[in-house]
């Protein structure tokens, strides 16, 4: 991967992803996690969780043509999420959980 695809996305993706790896996998392993999303069996979300923890323990000059474009996806997906936010507290919702599955918790 050349540093400039990665220098692309790397200022937006850690903006996104605000949990860390291991509140991230904590997170992964709630049945609050694993109610929301879309798809069978696991979610894409979910999926998408499991992959954000590699990347996090990833170098940044280690990361694959595919990491940058599942960042590049994650970045999209928070953006577009935190624009459809509800009103009021969002401590226990769907849309809470299913941003956290994707790394990023609203309430931090």
């Amino acid at each position: 991967m050349s540093a400039e695809g990665v220098d692309d996305v790397w200022d937006d993706w850690r903006d996104a992803v605000n949990m860390t790896p291991k509140e991230l996998e904590g997170w992964l392993d709630t049945d609050e996690s694993k109610s929301v999303g879309q798809g069978d069996g696991e979610s894409v979300g979910h999926k998408s969780g499991r992959r954000i923890v590699e990347i996090l323990g990833s170098k940044k000059g280690d990361l694959s043509d595919s990491d940058v474009d599942h960042m590049r996806k994650v970045v999209g997906y928070v953006h577009r999420h935190l624009e459809q936010r509800p009103s009021g507290d969002v401590t226990k919702t769907r849309w809470r959980y299913s941003l956290m599955n994707w790394g990023h918790d609203p309430v931090k």
